[in-house]
């Protein structure tokens, strides 16, 4: 299979120094020839490495604003966490209306969509009791980690999509109605925090297209943003949303959307894959519903974003306080909505097997036998010295053919002196020809 990134590695840039590795929750990457190498079968686009590289040499590749050019009428997306990036004074009218100065014809507030889908989510919970806990299918990066190393809990995940994708669904419908043109001129542009949600857009799960036509880093257009600041002259045929909505773009927030005092908010990608690891043991099964995030603070903590998480954090509560938290989404249309599938994914969401070793069931046995002989003649030091993550991905690295076992610094230094000894004794023994016999003799 064939995957879609948007983590890109700039290899001139890139010095081989081993800090990425250490820091792939999905171990997807090595260093080889002083380079480092992602591996696309295990990549799950969180971004962890954009943040570690002190070369900069990972980045998120994105779209440009030059695109809008390919649609009619133009619409931006902008995600929650997007909000929180500017100063407290700035108003939301003020930032949409600068997104439309830049060239856009309409802007549908993802935070809208997000309170629609909040509705939608609670229903699910209330109807799927046979499961425990759901888990939910809001952050792409939570997603592919779950297809990656917990496959077993593909099953918890809410199969309800993104807000983006309804934000983007619903436009269409009511741009193409109001505006007189076929939805395929009409082009819907979300506004990303990282390149996770670019890679949902470009190689979506549990659907076969996307309604989304292309993802501008909020990184790349916040400069532009910025000039166009200023007037709150706001006119759309597309609602408004809440600070329900706006509350989605930080850790707990689309709990507190949802309601219920049973729910859990996890945000950081490594304190995901801990309480998924419990979750996998049975250890969780007393909670409803797990809001997982895979930035710190949730999507205000995004790598494509620009302001501190912390501040956006109190950026984004202050905001939500000021708009008001009561919701302008009609609670009987989306129910009906919900009913028709409006909001359900449409496919099935498979793991991908990143962890296996061979098509053969037999051979991937012999090759398991292998690794695990292969784990106990390595230091067990995790030190990364090798250019993989810790001594077990040596191992798997080794058995697949990737690596030697002389890779290892430590196995390297101990082969070395067993042959400078052996080299000494060489060096100290004579030809039979030459030798005396210290015995003496007659």
């Amino acid at each position: 299979m064939q995957y879609y990134h948007s983590v890109t590695l700039d290899v001139d840039k890139c010095k081989g120094c081993t800090n990425c590795i250490k820091g792939c929750p999905t171990e997807a990457i090595r260093v080889r020839n002083g380079k480092a190498r992602i591996l696309e079968n295990k990549c799950i686009d969180c971004g962890e490495c954009i943040r570690i590289c002190p070369n900069s040499a990972k980045y998120a590749s994105s779209d440009s604003l030059d695109k809008l050019k390919d649609y009619k009428v133009k619409v931006a997306l902008p995600a929650p966490s997007f909000f929180g990036q500017f100063k407290e004074d700035t108003s939301i009218r003020s930032v949409l209306s600068a997104l439309k100065k830049m060239g856009f014809d309409e802007v549908s507030e993802v935070p809208y969509a997000a309170e629609e889908i909040s509705i939608a989510i609670r229903k699910y919970i209330d109807t799927h009791t046979d499961i425990r806990p759901l888990i939910s299918s809001s952050c792409p990066a939570v997603l592919r980690l779950v297809q990656v190393r917990f496959p077993e809990l593909i099953r918890n995940i809410i199969l309800i999509k993104a807000p983006v994708e309804i934000a983007a669904k619903r436009a269409k419908e009511k741009i193409s109605h109001v505006y007189g043109v076929p939805e395929a001129d009409i082009g819907a542009f979300f506004i990303s925090p990282c390149p996770a949600k670019v890679t949902a857009v470009k190689q979506p799960i549990g659907t076969d297209k996307s309604d989304v036509d292309g993802v501008l880093s909020i990184a790349d257009i916040y400069g532009e943003v910025l000039k166009n600041l200023g007037e709150e002259e706001y006119d759309s045929v597309l609602p408004n949303s809440s600070g329900i909505g706006i509350g989605w773009g930080r850790s707990g927030g689309e709990n507190l959307a949802i309601g219920g005092d049973n729910h859990l908010a996890v945000d950081g990608i490594h304190n995901c894959i801990q309480v998924l690891e419990e979750v996998e043991m049975g250890k969780l099964n007393d909670i409803d519903y797990i809001e997982c995030q895979a930035c710190v603070g949730g999507c205000i903590g995004g790598a494509l974003t620009v302001e501190n998480h912390f501040i956006a954090r109190v950026k984004i509560r202050r905001l939500a306080e000021k708009i008001g938290l009561k919701s302008n989404v009609d609670e009987k249309e989306v129910m009906q909505k919900y009913n028709n599938k409006y909001y359900h994914l449409k496919k099935e969401i498979l793991p991908k097997p990143s962890m296996k070793l061979d098509d053969d069931i037999e051979k991937a046995i012999q090759k398991m036998e292998l690794l695990e002989k292969t784990l106990k003649e390595l230091p067990g030091l995790d030190c990364g010295s090798c250019g993989s993550p810790n001594c077990r991905a040596l191992a798997e690295d080794i058995v697949m053919g990737e690596a030697n076992k002389t890779d290892c610094v430590f196995i390297l230094r101990d082969k070395v002196k067993q042959l400078a000894a052996e080299m000494f004794d060489m060096a100290r023994k004579l030809p039979p020809t030459l030798e005396t016999d210290d015995k003496g003799g007659d």
